[in-house]
């Protein structure tokens, strides 16, 4: 089963993807799909409130982050990595529960990308935010790291996250039912 959606100007097939017995997702995946990744970009960015840098979590975000940045001419944005790695220092983390992952996760931010962020105008980027649980947990980092949010965007709005004033997203993503018709 797919569903077929279009954004920024392109048509793409969604495969559904089982969560629970009742709910499925559309599988959004702009890895590899460079035309996806530029177009989302720069219709994003047309819509972005000023910023002065781009924060993501790993890691369907990463393309996309990347992107922006270079259509801004920017050379550096953040990623909240998913752990610890060895060239982290004074390491900041946050716990997130995502509706596409089975476990919890923790996310992890340098202690330079930290600093780099310190005062400065914090746009937070990602593919889809569904639950939110993903953005909250990129927002705390953000926080403990003295930034201010500016702006929280995503490609896409999935189930409750589509009434939120809070954020900025291109299109709407239904929520679907086992038989692939969309939830009500």
């Amino acid at each position: 089963m797919f569903y077929e959606m279009k954004v920024a100007g392109l048509t793409r097939q969604l495969p559904l993807c089982r969560v629970t017995d009742t709910l499925y997702i559309g599988a959004f995946v702009i890895f590899g799909d460079v035309e996806l990744t530029t177009r989302t970009a720069e219709a994003l960015l047309k819509i972005a409130p000023e910023h002065d840098v781009i924060i993501t979590a790993e890691s369907k975000g990463i393309p996309l982050a990347y992107e922006m940045a270079r259509q801004e001419g920017v050379n550096r944005y953040i990623i909240a990595r998913k752990a610890p790695k060895l060239y982290m220092k004074n390491i900041f983390s946050t716990e997130v529960n995502s509706i596409t992952t089975a476990r919890t996760q923790v996310l992890c931010l340098d202690g330079e990308d930290a600093e780099y962020m310190r005062g400065k105008r914090v746009l937070i980027v990602d593919d889809v935010i569904s639950t939110g649980e993903s953005l909250l947990a990129v927002e705390n980092l953000v926080n403990k790291a003295g930034g201010n949010i500016v702006g929280r965007m995503a490609i896409l709005a999935e189930g409750d996250a589509q009434g939120r004033s809070d954020i900025l997203y291109l299109e709407k993503l239904p929520l679907f039912n086992p038989d692939g018709t969309i939830k009500a």
